[in-house]
């Protein structure tokens, strides 16, 4: 372990609440400001996908042993998540498209 990191995330209901989050992250190397903010965001943008994809289509739930089943279900899982997302318009969920379209 060469550094350690800390990222603040500030957020805001809509009555005007505030809260924060403090995140530690211990690094291998050292780095500039700038490449450890986007090292956290792609961290979480990765995270955030993954949490979709476990809401709409319970993931985590899924018990597949056979490996090669098990990759071919996760992509078509991933390509459905993009088809969902095209178009989408302000206040809809993919949950809610996802209904719709069957």
């Amino acid at each position: 372990m060469k550094a350690i990191g800390y990222a603040i995330r500030l957020t805001e209901d809509k009555s005007g609440n505030q809260a924060y989050a403090t995140r530690y992250y211990f690094l291998n190397r050292f780095i500039g400001a700038q490449a450890f903010a986007r090292a956290v965001r792609g961290h979480w943008s990765i995270e955030s996908m993954y949490w979709v994809l476990d809401v709409t289509f319970h993931e985590d739930a899924r018990q597949t042993s056979e490996r090669t089943l098990a990759n071919n279900l996760s992509w078509l899982r991933k390509f459905a998540i993009t088809m969902l997302k095209r178009g989408m318009k302000k206040g809809e969920s993919i949950v809610g498209r996802k209904q719709m379209s069957g």
